[in-house]
């Protein structure tokens, strides 16, 4: 079969709230395309009916994906197009569709997104933590133990982390989250992000877990947690002193930035480093 003629499987986002961030793309696909994936039928449509959208839906979802995929690619490879929904945000972050996408693209079928709201990169913008290299970690798993463990290897990443929780979940992994890197690191909530009541609070995790207990309207809703990663530290060769260091940073910049900057590199105490730092200029 000529694969110039296969349709396209189009992967649209989807409100995660406010309705009027449908885009007039998303709109025009979801009312051109042949079918409509969604991973509830129930769920999309009212969407579908308040854009007055009569595209037949099919639900596909994280326990029918693999079966009903051979049926799909079929009715692509015979011309029609298709568009996959979720929920709510885009498709395939922490919802179905992976292995469908992965089968169409392996089967010579062009995938195209319609790009539109995300959970994720919606709180991470807004977060006021670094936003230049992060990760997505999705759920965390659901029991203590193991929910701990997945924490544990995280401890050191110096990357942003992003996690989706459950309101019935979210105390307990504060917690943990606690527990394991320390009730310092920095933490924001963003929960029911473009609802009525849309919240986004930062603190760090000692205080954002009280501030989370206080009230259980702050654990409601659909819940972004976005945790500050490690900071990094600079490595100093065995033999290297603080007062080298020092030395090589006065001959080069003002006495205060100097000393900032050793106590950053040494780990040592600043008001240390600021009485040796006079006693060199001194002599100097």
């Amino acid at each position: 079969m000529n694969r110039n003629h296969f349709g396209i499987l189009y992967v649209v986002a989807t409100p995660i709230g406010n309705l009027q961030d449908m885009g007039p793309r998303a709109v025009e696909v979801l009312k051109t395309v042949e079918g409509i994936l969604a991973e509830d039928t129930r769920h999309s449509a009212p969407l579908l009916q308040h854009f007055m959208i009569d595209t037949k839906m099919l639900a596909l979802h994280e326990h029918n994906e693999r079966q009903r995929t051979a049926i799909i690619l079929e009715r692509l490879r015979q011309g029609e197009s298709i568009a996959l929904i979720s929920d709510a945000g885009t498709p395939l972050i922490n919802d179905p569709g992976y292995f469908l996408v992965r089968e169409a693209i392996k089967a010579g079928i062009r995938v195209a997104p319609v790009p539109g709201p995300c959970a994720l990169i919606a709180a991470l913008s807004i977060s006021g933590l670094p936003t230049d290299r992060f990760c997505f970690e999705g759920f965390l798993p659901a029991k203590s133990k193991h929910r701990v463990q997945h924490l544990e290897l995280l401890r050191n990443e110096t990357r942003t982390l992003v996690f989706y929780e459950a309101p019935h979940r979210v105390m307990d992994s504060l917690q943990d989250m606690l527990t394991v890197f320390g009730g310092e690191r920095e933490v924001v909530i963003a929960r029911e992000l473009t609802k009525l009541y849309e919240t986004v609070y930062s603190g760090t995790l000692s205080h954002l877990l009280e501030w989370v207990r206080e009230d259980e309207n702050r654990r409601r809703g659909e819940i972004v947690l976005i945790v500050k990663g490690k900071e990094k530290t600079v490595q100093i060769e065995e033999g290297v002193s603080m007062e080298h260091i020092l030395k090589i940073l006065l001959a080069e910049l003002p006495l205060s930035q100097a000393v900032e900057l050793t106590a950053k590199i040494s780990n040592q105490r600043k008001n240390e480093i600021y009485q040796r730092a006079l006693q060199l200029n001194n002599k100097a």
